[in-house]
């Protein structure tokens, strides 16, 4: 019974986030440690960190490991665990999958008309105010950076925008200045 649910909720999930796995982390929070209470927040939190450490979307490597971690709380054994990541990755992924499959077939006629583009530019407040959303979620009480990373950020969030620093050299410019600062 729980694969169907983490199934259908994660579909759910996949199929009305727009923007991509950080978009996607403030409704998998709602769902699993909200409505549900499959984990904690502290858990979810953990979660989010390793699912950026691990290579590939954050969206997709959330859902795979909360699919474990629900399956383990239940008390399945290894095997079954490993079916609740498969289901909640194919669950998140199945959505887009279908709906990019769809849009190509139709694509071609409809990418000129003033109503399609009117749409797209209408998605962009959407994407991000639900990247937003993940961002304040995860700023929680014992994640919460102290005054020296809000300083780098300070820093950081200007040349990132107006002299247009290449992201790659910010990063390593913000990591330098995190080394010496502490």
């Amino acid at each position: 019974m729980i694969f169907l649910e983490l199934f259908w909720n994660f579909f759910v999930i996949g199929l009305f986030t727009i923007g991509g796995g950080y978009a996607m982390l403030s409704l998998i929070q709602n769902v699993v440690c909200t409505q549900y209470h499959w984990i904690s927040d502290s858990t979810f939190t953990d979660i989010v960190a390793i699912s950026q450490m691990t290579p590939g979307p954050i969206g997709i490597n959330s859902a795979t490991y909360i699919g474990y971690s629900v399956a383990k709380e239940a008390g399945y054994s290894e095997p079954l665990c490993v079916c609740g990541s498969f289901a909640t990755t194919l669950a998140v992924m199945l959505p887009s999958f279908l709906i990019v499959l769809t849009l190509c077939h139709f694509y071609g006629k409809f990418h000129h008309s003033p109503i399609f583009k009117d749409l797209m530019t209408g998605l962009r407040p959407a994407v991000v105010g639900l990247i937003g959303a993940a961002a304040a979620i995860l700023i929680t009480p014992e994640n919460f950076p102290d005054w020296k990373s809000w300083i780098i950020i300070a820093v950081s969030f200007p040349l990132a925008m107006w002299p247009k620093m290449h992201p790659i050299l910010l990063l390593i410019c913000a990591a330098v200045a995190g080394i010496l600062i502490y």
